[in-house]
């Protein structure tokens, strides 16, 4: 073919000494071609205006027949079978996105796809609960969206620390490949574009931290070239804040701007979407439509309720544990409380705090501002909070001396850069863990000598109080101990840098003994992104492990591949802070059965006594009774004023601590009781959005349809099996896996960065189903392994005549039938014709699916009885051989088959056309749920005739 006709999609040609499939093109002046075998790394563009020139050559072809020099025994076979659907991208089912997947989604998590393709443009938020599995949500309605051809480009905006996690999960697990993008990559980055492009333009796909893109001399850029689709991780750091916050202010317009464009997809992820308070929750929701903003959440009318609910999905554990009658194996979680008793010396020094603190707030004078007054309560705060954190928090907090410029008054107090460092807000982008000198500083500018100079003397009997005397590190080494002799690694949870390292300090001393195989690591803010991976990466490696870490890591992060166990040295002052700790581990992909989470608190330790009675004890019980966190709906400063205020209670000197009025109602009174109204509404709102809508029987068909188009768990892991085995390189079985002692050589370049490993040619230890257990490697069908080897067997195939890996012909005598019987292995292209949903346009867009069958009959060509597609593969799967004939006799039998094939054109092409309808109606049951518009499913005919294989009865 030359000139300027251009082949169909879905047609065979010859270019360049090769076959190839004509693809859709977006541009009408190139052709698309991909390679015969799949291999989508080859896809090329030919320029039309070279057809016109003479200087490239297109010639409409056909698909080989098998030749009888290639026929093999019945393994190998199955093995054409199992590399050729195995290699199958463009998925013919309604969720094109499954066949370029390397994970297998659990069935529930279908359900935001589904959400997401019954909407135009898609605005959703996400919301199911820790460890669900949010982040495969969102990747699926990314690569469905991609696949569809209905987004081109993506970005992840996420807090930094979580932005390489991104790129692994989206690389790993659904083939999108992205850059990350935020202070430290930047610059790199932009050296790679040769003209004054943005960033946010020149690559692809982007994973940007929020704090990056919110800066204000670059939001304007990444609003202009923002990508069709964009993910918002940690959304609720991005609703708008109930007070004056510039950080969350900058994140909150961002997104806002991001939401108005028209066309917009916009997905927003997070399991706090509540933080407590009302408004900043309905900002949220604003960002989807702007009228649910104004929603009044109690007294939603129905229609209300249904609008919010297409766009809304919020699930417990308990909504989606049986689901589909598949249970999603989530850890139990094992709660429990450690006290230890102060020493004499610490007891003595936090009484000499305590009154010191007391007086700070007692002794505010009128002549005071309200900024010092306000200085001097969050000093009493901090000053409570970094002793009993430990000594080392309290040296390094108080050990630097006021500045000569201390006495300066104070015009205006930043609040909430105080609360960043005393309490626990979870709305903040990132965890301030550094130690709280900064509010010291505030408080000390009205100090007197006097109590600069008992400033002094805390350090000095901090100093003294390391090791030994200090109870609580004790505890926690003990904990530790009990922890290890369980087989369980725990994660140590600390509020401070400075106790952070104090306690990794400790543990290594008294654990890490020589030849020992245990290791503890401290992460804390202080590290770069970098450093943090890298360290984490070395506590991996160990059997037995302690991350000592602080905040930084609480939010977004998955541990639970390594770690079992957490104890909450310092009890946080926030429950959201809790149930993000905890979460870390307690999720899906957890491989132990019970998780354990252990409260650290001083028996005569009033300030943890007044967290466990205010804040912890119900959080924990709010989240036993109903399975999710429950968020304090007021303010955290008002909530830390009721700790404060029950800790103050003790003594009847004080009548009353806040410098704000209560009512004549406890502060903790208060709290508990708005708490309680806040877990009735929250009941309430997760039975309307668990989207029970959806019907698991809706979605089972489907799933059914995939496995058996593009290959479940099972068949990867025999394919796998059988092709290592034919080429010599055979897998061993182990108690937790299957051992590949070395990949074969044309695998180990393209293994040594798999998964985001550096093994090389190295052993590893393989699990064909999740959740796999630690340091086993899951092979999905899309893993390097399976792509490297279905590739090879299946190019191996189609371009060896005489003994190829696997068999394009076949002849085995088994019992399995009772005639002889004749199973053709076909390779089927659909077109695939859509209408968009869209009242301005009805632009139609083809795609072109493929899917692999086995037909099979009894029979001659010429009258054949043809059996279920079913029935057809399940011989070819199940087929056993009971006695063999010669090599020339097989020949002959197949030669003589393939002489009469002709006679089999019109069933072949009846066969095409009935499958086509099939898929048709699978289309249309999906879109029924969806609301899509009309889809055209047209078979490309001739089919490819990968195989064929005679089953020959045996002798009874």
């Amino acid at each position: 073919m030359t000139g300027t006709l251009s082949p169909s999609p879905g047609s065979i040609v010859s270019c360049r000494s090769r076959q190839w499939v004509v693809l859709p093109s977006e541009n009408q002046d190139v052709i698309r071609l991909r390679p015969l075998s799949g291999n989508e790394d080859e896809i090329a563009g030919i320029y039309q205006k070279l057809l016109e020139k003479k200087l490239e050559n297109i010639q409409l072809a056909t698909f080989a027949l098998p030749e009888v020099t290639s026929v093999q025994d019945h393994a190998a076979a199955l093995l054409l079978m199992d590399a050729a659907r195995l290699l199958l991208r463009s998925g013919a089912g309604p969720f094109r996105c499954l066949g370029r997947l390397s994970l297998r989604p659990r069935p529930y998590q279908l359900v935001p796809l589904l959400m997401a393709l019954k909407l135009e443009t898609v605005k959703l938020l996400v919301a199911d609960d820790v460890g669900i599995g949010k982040t495969i949500e969102a990747g699926l309605i990314a690569r469905e969206l991609l696949d569809r051809g209905e987004v081109k480009r993506i970005a992840v905006l996420c807090p930094p620390h979580l932005c390489d996690q991104w790129q692994q999960e989206l690389s790993e697990k659904f083939h999108i490949d992205a850059v990350v993008v935020r202070s430290g990559t930047a610059s790199k980055l932009e050296r790679n574009i040769s003209n004054n492009d943005s960033v946010f333009s020149y690559y692809r796909h982007l994973i940007v931290s929020l704090d990056y893109a919110k800066a204000e001399r670059r939001r304007a850029s990444f609003i202009t070239h923002c990508p069709d689709l964009v993910i918002v991780d940690e959304a609720h750091t991005c609703a708008r804040p109930n007070k004056t916050t510039t950080s969350q202010q900058q994140r909150h317009q961002l997104i806002t701007e991001i939401a108005q464009k028209q066309e917009q997809h916009l997905l927003l992820l997070t399991a706090t979407p509540h933080s407590g308070i009302e408004e900043s929750f309905l900002s949220l929701l604003g960002l989807l439509k702007p009228e649910f903003e104004h929603f009044n959440l109690n007294s939603l009318t129905d229609k209300q309720r249904d609008h919010l609910a297409n766009h809304f999905v919020q699930r417990r554990r308990a909504d989606v544990k049986l689901w589909l009658g598949n249970e999603t194996p989530f850890p139990e979680r094992e709660s429990s409380e450690e006290s230890y008793k102060l020493s004499k010396e610490y007891k003595e020094l936090f009484d000499e705090v305590y009154d010191f603190a007391r007086g700070l707030v007692k002794t505010t004078t009128a002549d005071m501002s309200h900024a010092q007054r306000r200085g001097r309560y969050w000093s009493a705060l901090a000053l409570i909070r970094c002793v009993m954190s430990s000594p080392a928090a309290a040296i390094a907090t108080l050990n630097r001396q006021v500045s000569k410029s201390g006495d300066r008054l104070l015009a205006d107090l930043d609040e909430d850069l105080m609360s960043s460092y005393v309490h626990d807000p979870t709305e903040q982008e990132q965890a301030v863990d550094a130690s709280p000198t900064v509010v010291i500083e505030q408080g000390q500018q009205s100090y007197k000598d006097a109590d600069k100079r008992k400033l002094k003397a805390f350090v000095q009997a901090a100093e003294k109080l390391q090791g030994s005397k200090d109870q609580k590190l004790q505890s926690c080494i003990a904990t530790v101990e009990s922890l290890f002799k369980q087989e369980m690694n725990p994660i140590v949870w600390c509020r401070y840098i400075a106790t952070a390292n104090y306690v990794a300090d400790a543990l290594r001393q008294k654990l890490e003994k020589k030849g020992s195989q245990i290791r503890v690591i401290a992460i804390t803010g202080e590290l770069s992104e970098d450093e943090r991976e890298t360290r984490l990466e070395e506590l991996k490696s160990y059997p037995q492990r302690a991350l000592v870490a602080t905040d930084c890591l609480s939010e977004g992060v998955n541990l639970q591949t390594h770690f079992s166990a957490v104890i909450h040295y310092d009890l946080p002052w926030n429950p959201n802070r809790l149930e993000q700790r905890e979460g870390r581990i307690d999720r899906y992909g957890q491989t132990a059965t019970k998780v354990k989470a252990c409260l650290l608190y001083g028996r005569d330790n009033p300030v943890d006594g007044a967290v466990l009675d205010v804040l912890i004890r119900k959080a924990v019980q709010i989240h036993k009774s109903l399975g999710i966190t429950v968020p304090v709906p007021m303010e955290s400063t008002t909530v830390a004023e009721a700790v404060f205020k029950s800790l103050f209670e003790r003594t009847t000197e004080v009548i009353q601590l806040s410098l704000f009025e209560f009512q004549e109602e406890s502060a903790v009174d208060k709290v508990h009781k708005n708490w309680d109204k806040a877990v009735e509404r929250e009941k309430t709102n997760r039975t309307r959005f668990a989207q029970r809508a959806i019907k698991p029987e809706q979605v089972e068909q489907e799933l059914i349809d995939s496995d058996q188009i593009l290959g479940n768990e099972q068949d990867v892991e025999r394919f796998v099996l059988s092709a290592c085995d034919r080429i010599s390189c055979s897998l061993i079985k182990k108690k937790q896996g299957w051992l590949l002692s070395q990949p074969p050589d044309f695998l180990k370049l393209t293994l040594s960065g798999a998964e985001g490993s550096t093994l090389g040619d190295k052993s590893r230890l393989l699990s064909f189903t999740t959740p796999i257990p630690e340091g086993v490697e899951y092979v999905g069908r899309n893993h390097p392994l399976v792509e490297g080897l279905a590739r090879y067997i299946l190019e191996d195939a189609l371009s060896h005549t005489t003994e190829p890996i696997a068999a394009r012909c076949g002849f085995t005598t088994t019992n399995a039938v009772q005639k002889r019987t004749t199973l053709l292995l076909v390779r089927l292209r659909h077109l695939l014709d859509s209408s968009k949903r869209t009242i301005e346009t009805r632009n139609t867009t083809s795609l072109l699916a493929e899917e692999c069958a086995v037909i099979g009959f009894t029979g001659s060509p010429s009258s054949p009885s043809w059996l279920t597609q079913l029935e057809a593969t399940l011989l070819l799967q199940q087929a056993k051989p009971v006695s063999d004939v010669g090599k020339a006799i097989k020949q002959v039998e197949i030669s003589e088959l393939l002489q009469r094939l002709e006679e089999l054109q019109p069933d072949l092409e009846k066969f095409a056309r009935e499958r086509a309808e099939e898929l048709l109606q699978s289309h249309r049951r999906v879109r029924a749920m969806t609301q899509e518009g009309r889809i055209r499913v047209t078979p490309q005919l001739p089919m490819d005739v990968l195989g064929i294989f005679i089953l020959q009865p045996g002798r009874k």
